[in-house]
This record gives structure tokens, C-alpha cells and sequence, in this order.
């Protein structure tokens, strides 16, 4: 029996190790592996923002695309990574599990960086220096081997993304209150290491680009993922791994199919008529350890899921069917997550504010004063670093002087709500946005006053700071909707579905970037070539009226924002109010 309980205490009950034994305490897991998967996420964030931030000048520079199309091919770029990380998600939790994902689109993004340093190289992938105007614009396959370089770059990014901060939680275990406090500081060092990352690519990476060669940026970062995958590899041994439980998509989509397929069906006015028989919950369920949910009114279209039928007690097909039937509890979650659904609309305009940071707030950089001194030139790319240091700052400030203030006035432990952090940053963006239209009033009013309105790469006398502001409260929106965000999908999902969770806020991300590609092309077509709000020599155009159009479609949104947010009851409150103690959430998988 002591024999029994001490092999217990070596080896871990949920965890094994890669040969598939259960996992020994002392020789798998903790820090030394937890700092080799930290490396992965390091490098992935230096390689996407780093190509992110300085790409629309190398598409207007060298590959002498108009600043409309070369904004959507940043925003499609990074909209396509985040919404990739659903895929990621689901390839991880349902057939290769978080190493093998890793480990596969680490080597994905490799070569698409690999790619994307050949066609900085190579003369015929490139068209010719421009030497006077028009510019010769990039051929069909220049561009074609530039987006298969980006998008398997996206590809890449979009599996890390899933599945990192995941696979970092499962070398600690929870059941441990040693390793359950190992594994808070590891979310913190993650945090900072995203940071750290973010800050090298904005400040060092871009300054190569621009100064030293793209060659030699792009080298960098796709050196940097491989040198990073083989410490990652050489891992192996000392890794935790745990067993596949399936995606929560499955479930979303088996409650929908259901109900679509009993939809002429009639509901029964008592509940209790409805399946929930937990001796027949499916394994994944199991897995996830199902919390037991009341059944609420919203959504009853969902609730035929789970109706059984006249047949049911004799026709065990239908009960092992879970597309034809699905539990009560099962419809209860589904209708937790579209409850979310408002909520997770209206927050997509924050991104594509978010989006303008990384396009034309970087062209309007490229035409105005970026000396320090007489000889530094700052980079375009490189006022982001304005962005990040205003996150940086906020998270602080909050902490120490915001949310102090808030517990006296709302009374609430958290100082702001999940909704509130949110609605800030949504109005910060409103105020970023009415601001980056009045600096560039102004910058054109400068290159008008010097007759520099022909010239597409004139300077204008203006200092590059003036688009601070903009960056500044874009930086600080993004601190409050990003963990405002976060913090609501992971508390308000159902307890088994956090991956998913994570994947949702993800998409708002993606989405508003797609947004902003659809708006700016939009705009483009409708005010054409006679008077342009987006045109290729920006002094010419009128960018700030396309900066109030997202100011007014973000008090729009707001509005409707304000209505929504009002609308949502917190998971918390409607359990009180059934009389069910909410169970523990936990976030390790997802911060």
C-alpha cells in the first residue's frame, strides 16, 4: 500500500510522458520545460508583428502597390492569423494534441518566412527600383510568391497561437499547490515574453529592415523560429502530455444539427420531458467534466435538441446519435456561448480602429519628420513602439490608481466589470480616431502651405510626433478591450470550453482587420481616382475623412455596445439566482 502511495506521488495522474507512461514528477514538466515552449512564443510574436508593422512600406516602397491595396494585404495578413487560430485550435484538441501542433506549424511559419527572405533576395521576385513615376508595379508571380510566403507565415502563426500558452500550463500540475503557483508565474513570463517580443520588433527589427536590408530582417526572424523549434524538439523527453479531449465545436455544431433536424418537432412544456441522462453523456463530455446547468427560456429553438422522441426509450441508436440528440446540458452551453454572441459583435470595431495602427498611421510616418537630431532617422514601423509602451503603462496605472478608485465608486471587487474595461476601450478608440483625423488635417494643411502636394515622397515639415496621440490611445484601448475581453469569454464560456473561448475573442481580432480591408475597399471604389480619400500620394487624398467615417462607425457601434452590454446577465448572477454555486473557472489554458 506505501509502495502504491509513493509511485502515486512520483508519477501524475492526468500527465504522460512521450512514450506514453505516466508521467514522473521529478523528471517531466516544471520550468526547463516550460522555458523551451517560452522561446516558440517569443519568436512568433518577433516574426508576425515584425513583418506587420514595417510591411505596407515594403508594398508601397518596393512593390510599388497603392496604399489602398497594400493596407488590405496588411490586414488580411493579420486577420487571416488570428482566425487561423481556430483552426489551430481544433486540430490540436481533436487529432494531434498542443505538442505535435506546435511542432508542425512552428516548421510552417519557418518556411514561409524562408520564402519571404528568397523574395527580398532574388531580383526577379521583386519588380525594378522605381526611378521615375509611374513605378513598374509587382507581376502576377511576384505577388503570387509573396502571398504564398505570407500566408503560410499566417499559417504557422495561427497553430502557435492555439496551442502555446496551453501546452506551457500542462507542464505544471494543478492537484500541486507547488507547481499550481509555478504555473501563475508562468502566464506571467508568457505575458512577458509576448511583450518582449512585441518590443523587439517594433524597435530592433524594423530598424535592420529599413537600415541594413529586409534581407537581413526577414534572415533573422526565420532563423530565429528554427533555432527556437529545435530547442523546442529537443524537448521532447522532459514534456508533459495530455490526452485529447475534443473541440467544443463539435458540440456547438452537433446541438445545432439537431435541433435543425427535430425543427417541425414540438417542444414539451415541462423541461424535465427533455434528455439529460448523465449515465449517457459521451466520453468528451466526461472529459470536460460537465458542470450541470439550469434550463433556461432564451433560445428554445436549441432545446429541441433534446427532445427524445416517442421512440427513445427503445431505440439506443438515437440516444449514441449525438447529431440527432444531445443532452440538456449540452443545449444549456450552447446558449451560454450565443449569449456571448452580441457582446463578441460589437467589439470587432475596436480592431478595426486597432488595424489603422499598423497601415496608414505607418504611411502617414513615411511622409513627415522622423529625425532625432540631425542624424537618426527613426523608423515608420518603429512608431508602434509608442503603442506598446502605452499598454505597457496602462496595465499599471490601472491596477494601482484605476481600479482602487472604481471598487469605492461601483462597489465591485474587480474595480471595472469585464463589460466596463471593454466600453473604455471602445471609447478610446472613438477618441484615437478623431484625433488621427485632426493631425491629418494638419499634415496636409503643412504640405499645402509648402506646395509639397505633387510630390508623393515629399517630407512635410511636421514633426512624426504628432501622430502620437493616435497611437497612444489605441495602446490604451487595447489594454482595456484586450483584458476586458479576455476576462469576459473566459469567465462567461461554459467550464469545458475554454480553448473555444479564447478562439471566439481571437476572431474578433481577425474579423476587425478583415473589416477594416473591406471598408478601405469600400472607399477606395466609391470616391475613385478624381478625389480619393486613400490615394497613393497621400497629400493628395482625404485620409482624414476616411479617419471620421471609423469615428462615426464607432459611436455607432457603441451605442448599440451600450445596449447589448446592458442587456447581458453574467453567468454568476443567473447562477445565483437559480440557487447553483458556480464552480471554479479555469483559465490556465488561456491567458
Amino acid at each position: 500500500m506505501a509502495d502504491s502511495e509513493t509511485q502515486g506521488m512520483k508519477t501524475i495522474s492526468d500527465a504522460w510522458d512521450y512514450k506514453g507512461r505516466p508521467a514522473e514528477r521529478s523528471k517531466t514538466g516544471g520550468w526547463l520545460s516550460a522555458a523551451m515552449i517560452l522561446g516558440v512564443e517569443l519568436n512568433e510574436r518577433l516574426t508576425t508583428l515584425g513583418i506587420a508593422v514595417n510591411l505596407v512600406t515594403y508594398l508601397t516602397g518596393v512593390m510599388h502597390l497603392g496604399n489602398a491595396s497594400s493596407a488590405n494585404t496588411v490586414t488580411n495578413f493579420l486577420g487571416t492569423s488570428f482566425m487561423l487560430c481556430l483552426l489551430g485550435g481544433f486540430v490540436a484538441d481533436t487529432f494531434l494534441g498542443r505538442y505535435l501542433t506546435i511542432g508542425i506549424f512552428a516548421t510552417v511559419q519557418a518556411m514561409g518566412v524562408t520564402i519571404l527572405t528568397i523574395s527580398t533576395v532574388v531580383p526577379s521576385l521583386r519588380p525594378p527600383k522605381c526611378t521615375a513615376e509611374p513605378c513598374s508595379p509587382a507581376t502576377s508571380l511576384q505577388l503570387t510568391v509573396l502571398y504564398i510566403a505570407l500566408y503560410l507565415t499566417a499559417l504557422g502563426t495561427g497553430g502557435l497561437k492555439s496551442s502555446v500558452s496551453g501546452f506551457g500550463s500542462d507542464q505544471f500540475d494543478e492537484s500541486d499547490k507547488r507547481e499550481k503557483n509555478q504555473m501563475t508565474n508562468f502566464f506571467n513570463w508568457f505575458f512577458f515574453f509576448i511583450s518582449l517580443g512585441s518590443l523587439l520588433a517594433v524597435t530592433v527589427l524594423v530598424y535592420i529592415q529599413d537600415n541594413v536590408g529586409r534581407q537581413w530582417g526577414y534572415g533573422i526572424c526565420a532563423l530565429a523560429i528554427v533555432i527556437s523549434l529545435v530547442i523546442f524538439l529537443s524537448g521532447t523527453r522532459k514534456y508533459r502530455f495530455k490526452n485529447l479531449v475534443g473541440s467544443p465545436l463539435t458540440q456547438i455544431a452537433t446541438v445545432v444539427v439537431a435541433a435543425w433536424k427535430k425543427r417541425h418537432m414540438e417542444l414539451p412544456s415541462d423541461s424535465s420531458l427533455l434528455y439529460d441522462d448523465d449515465d449517457n453523456v459521451d466520453e468528451e463530455s466526461k472529459k470536460r467534466k460537465k458542470q450541470k446547468l439550469p434550463h433556461s427560456k432564451q433560445f428554445r429553438f436549441l432545446d429541441k435538441a433534446a427532445i427524445k422522441g416517442n421512440d427513445i426509450e427503445g431505440n439506443r441508436l438515437h440516444i449514441d446519435n449525438k447529431w440527432w440528440l444531445s443532452t440538456l446540458t449540452d443545449v444549456e452551453e450552447v446558449k451560454m456561448v450565443v449569449r456571448m454572441l452580441p457582446i463578441w459583435a460589437t467589439t470587432i470595431m475596436f480592431w478595426t480602429v486597432y488595424a489603422q495602427m499598423t497601415t496608414f498611421s505607418v504611411s502617414q510616418a513615411t511622409t513627415m519628420d522622423r529625425h532625432i537630431g540631425k542624424s537618426f532617422l527613426i523608423p515608420a514601423g518603429s512608431l508602434t513602439v509608442f503603442f506598446v509602451a502605452s499598454i505597457l503603462l496602462t496595465v499599471p496605472i490601472y491596477d494601482r490608481i484605476i481600479a482602487p478608485i472604481c471598487r469605492k465608486i461601483f462597489k465591485n471587487p474587480q474595480g471595472l466589470t469585464p463589460l466596463q474595461r471593454i466600453g473604455v476601450g471602445l471609447v478610446l478608440s472613438i477618441i484615437a480616431m478623431i484625433a488621427a483625423a485632426l493631425t491629418e488635417i494638419k499634415r496636409l494643411k503643412s504640405a499645402r502651405i509648402n506646395g509639397l502636394t505633387n510630390d508623393p515622397n515629399a517630407v512635410v515639415p511636421l514633426t512624426v510626433f504628432w501622430l502620437t496621440p493616435q497611437f497612444l490611445l489605441v495602446g490604451a484601448g487595447e489594454a482595456f478591450a484586450y483584458v476586458g475581453q479576455l476576462d469576459f469569454f473566459l469567465k462567461e464560456c461554459p467550464k469545458g470550453m475554454k480553448t473555444m473561448s479564447t478562439g471566439m475573442f481571437l476572431s474578433t481580432l481577425s474579423l476587425g482587420f478583415f473589416l477594416s480591408s473591406f471598408l478601405v475597399s469600400v472607399v477606395h471604389k466609391v470616391t475613385g481616382n478624381t478625389h480619393p480619400w486613400i490615394s497613393d500620394n497621400l497629400n493628395q487624398g482625404k485620409l482624414y475623412d476616411f479617419y471620421w467615417l471609423l469615428a462615426i462607425l464607432s459611436m455607432l457601434n457603441f451605442g448599440i455596445y451600450l445596449v447589448t452590454a446592458k442587456w447581458y446577465v453574467y453567468k454568476e448572477t443567473r447562477f445565483a439566482e437559480e440557487g447553483i454555486e458556480l464552480e471554479e473557472v479555469d483559465e490556465s489554458c488561456c491567458h
